[in-house]
This record gives C-alpha cells, sequence and structure tokens, in this order.
C-alpha cells in the first residue's frame, strides 16, 4: 500500500506542470569520468539491511537525513558502529571506506506527530567519521543558503533500482520554500534519503543547498522535499563541536518520520527516498 504525503496548506497551490518539461534526466555515473567532482557522495550502509545517500562537507564529516538513523520497523536508533560510508561507491566499490563514530540528528526532529512538514524542516543529521577522508579526487562540498522560488538545483542520489552506482540530475527546479522546506521537482525514489541538492554558482562550483527528505504524492504525481540547511546545520555543527555530544548524550526526543513499510528496505521510506 503506498502512503500519501499530503501538505495541504502550501501544495494545493503549486503549478507544477510549469518546470517540469524543463527538467533533464538522470545520468547514472557508472564510470570515473561520469562521476568526477562528485566523488564526495557516497552510499551510507545501514546495519546491512538498509542504506540512504551522504555526502562529505569536511574529511570527516557527513551531510545525510535524520531518519536515516533509525530502524524502519522498532523505531530504534542505529548505533553509529552499524553506519558505514562509501564513497564514491560504484560497482561494488569505494574509493573510500569510512565507519561512524558519532552521528547527531536535529534535536526538533521528530518520530511521531501531525506536523509533518516541521519534522521535514529538521530532517538533517551530521555523522563524524572514525577517520578523514584525506583523497586529491574527493574533495568535500561546502554549503550555501536556501534557494530562491524557481532557482535551477541538481541532485545526486542513490536509489533502489540503482544501488551500485549513483545518479545525477543535473537540472531540477525549486518549486516552493515553506517553513524550512524546499519543495522541488527533482527525480528521487527509495535509498535517496539524503542525498545532496546542489545549486552551481556563477562560478561554476557545486554547492550543497538542501537534503532530500521525503516525496510527496500531489494529485497523482511526485515532488521531492528537502530540507532548508542554515539554522539546522548550524545547529548540528555546534552539537558536533561540543565534546561531550555523543549519541547517547542527545536530547531523547529526536525522533525519526515514519516509515513506508510496503517496500523492500533499501533505505529509510515515507512515501519517500
Amino acid at each position: 500500500m503506498r502512503l500519501v504525503l499530503i501538505f495541504v496548506a502550501f501544495l494545493a497551490l503549486l503549478n507544477l506542470a510549469a518546470t517540469a518539461e524543463d527538467n533533464s534526466p538522470l545520468k547514472t555515473l557508472t564510470t570515473g569520468n561520469d562521476s568526477r567532482g562528485w566523488e564526495a557522495v557516497g552510499r551510507l550502509d545501514i546495519a546491512g539491511r538498509a542504506f540512504c545517500t551522504g555526502a562529505l562537507i569536511a574529511p570527516d564529516l557527513v551531510l545525510t537525513a535524520a531518519h536515516c538513523m533509525y530502524d524502519s520497523d522498532t523505531g530504534r536508533r542505529y548505533a553509529p558502529a552499524e553506519i558505514e560510508f562509501r564513497a564514491d561507491w560504484r560497482n561494488g566499490r569505494a574509493s573510500a571506506y569510512r565507519s561512524v563514530r558519532r552521528a547527531i540528528a536535529h534535536p526538533d526532529f521528530r518520530f511521531t506527530g501531525s506536523d509533518r512538514s516541521s519534522r521535514t524542516a529538521y530532517d538533517l543529521a551530521l555523522l563524524e567519521l572514525d577517520q578523514p577522508v584525506r583523497s586529491a579526487r574527493i574533495k568535500p562540498f561546502a554549503t550555501d543558503v536556501r534557494p530562491r522560488k524557481g532557482a535551477e538545483v541538481g541532485v545526486v542520489s542513490y536509489a533502489h533500482d540503482r544501488a551500485e552506482s549513483p545518479a545525477l540530475q543535473e537540472l531540477c527546479h525549486v518549486l516552493a520554500r515553506r517553513s524550512g522546506t524546499l519543495i522541488l521537482s527533482c527525480e528521487v525514489d527509495f535509498g535517496s534519503s539524503g542525498a545532496p541538492i546542489f545549486s552551481v554558482g556563477e562560478d561554476g562550483v557545486a554547492r550543497i543547498v538542501s537534503v532530500i527528505s521525503a516525496k510527496a504524492d500531489l494529485d497523482g504525481r511526485f515532488v521531492s522535499l528537502g530540507t532548508s540547511l542554515e539554522e539546522p546545520l548550524a545547529d548540528l555543527r555546534a552539537l558536533m563541536a561540543t565534546k561531550d555530544a555523543a549519541l547517547t548524550a542527545e536530547k531523547p526526543r529526536v525522533q525519526v518520520l515514519s516509515i513506508d513499510q510496503g517496500r523492500d528496505r533499501t533505505g529509510a521510506k515515507f512515501v519517500r527516498p
């Protein structure tokens, strides 16, 4: 059974057709040449049963979605030792493998409750690796402010049907901005949770402006939802910088979004990636 995520307050008025035809198709990054510049995007393998997408924003820090940190059946928080980051994972090999030392989800993220738009706004987690990734080829991404409505963005993600290589959508659009949530025309699927959303500046540099949190069904058509970075990421950085910000010291109210149980486990699901 498919779950339908409804954001009546701000989805009902969207005119999605205007930008849909301008979106670029997905391109699978199967070779080293294909993935050049995107090597800092990787697959997060979780407890041998699920995966999400994440991206380096520092040699030892991976940005992803908070709901990836939880077991979809029980709501149990995964231990950091159960998570592995595989940078530039393609065709059974990664350019770097790293275990996770600490995993911090935003303290305002909720597992339960009816305010789904608010939960999406804080669906962000920061993972500290056990060792930095130091490679001339794997360059962490900078982050940037939330893009305006109508802005062109792109996304690099893994998914259930492309688990062995990521795919790039170079061009999709910001359809709306509401309460810390971005509504996007980007194409995502199960396993894409935490995937970086990029904006390319006039200097040609790609910077992360959001991460994939969910996909929503609007009149039979999927749109994707992203988390605004500015304040939530600043909060996470402050927690990570605190010496006692270990997983066990986090606020107990940190929770995960509800999960669609109707598909195989290829990442956290929520009529969503």
